[in-house]
């Protein structure tokens, strides 16, 4: 889809996908765990600077952040999938209201509304649709990671919902790059693909 249109500030949202410190930094669980994604090191500053110029033309920033909550003694709940890809998730990692299941340090004074996930979507067993339609959001711009992931199912609940679906190619990450681009190719028959500084320019 053509990424021309202009973009209405006032009634666009940016959905930020589980840009948390447990992700990314370099403290966090899957640093801890050995798994790294270089690309991904690049989005919060990108990100910030989307979410600034969406904030300006009257818009609003919302982001998701991926919980593992704890059981009656204490311990995560993890999905058996996920266990499965990662095995190194312990007590303590992305717990609510952790360090590490904060938004990194960059999008701080940025985020107007934040929503607790457990699977993939923004949109599953969260209030994100709620919001959106109480503040008459319209379009979403749906950014940060994983592309083949997070930000792939978040982008298809939006097209369901009817809302304005745009992906910010340069504002999201995958585990390669094959899988990234695979991703946005695919995620094009229910939304439109543009960069970052496409989107600012677009905004009105």
């Amino acid at each position: 889809m053509s990424g021309a249109l202009a973009i209405q500030g006032s009634t666009t949202a940016l959905v930020v996908i589980d840009l948390q410190n447990d992700f990314l930094d370099a403290s966090g669980a899957y640093a801890r765990g050995g798994d790294s994604n270089p690309p991904a090191l690049l989005l919060p500053d990108r990100v910030a600077a989307v979410a600034r110029a969406l904030k300006a033309a009257g818009g609003m920033v919302a982001a998701s952040q991926f919980t593992l909550w704890p059981d009656a003694a204490g311990e995560p709940m993890v999905s058996p999938h996920l266990k499965a890809l990662r095995p190194y998730l312990k007590k303590g990692d992305f717990a609510p209201g952790s360090w590490g299941q904060a938004n990194v340090a960059a999008l701080e004074g940025l985020v107007d509304v934040a929503v607790s996930k457990v699977a993939y979507s923004a949109f599953f067993n969260t209030q994100l649709d709620w919001v959106l339609r109480r503040a008459c959001i319209q379009t979403v711009a749906v950014c940060g990671i994983v592309t083949n992931g997070g930000v792939a199912s978040t982008v298809r609940d939006a097209h369901m919902r009817d809302y304005r679906t745009l992906v910010l190619a340069d504002g999201c990450a995958a585990f390669g790059e094959e899988r990234h681009q695979v991703s946005l190719a695919d995620m094009r028959n229910v939304a439109e693909v543009l960069d970052c500084a496409a989107f600012v320019r677009l905004l009105t």
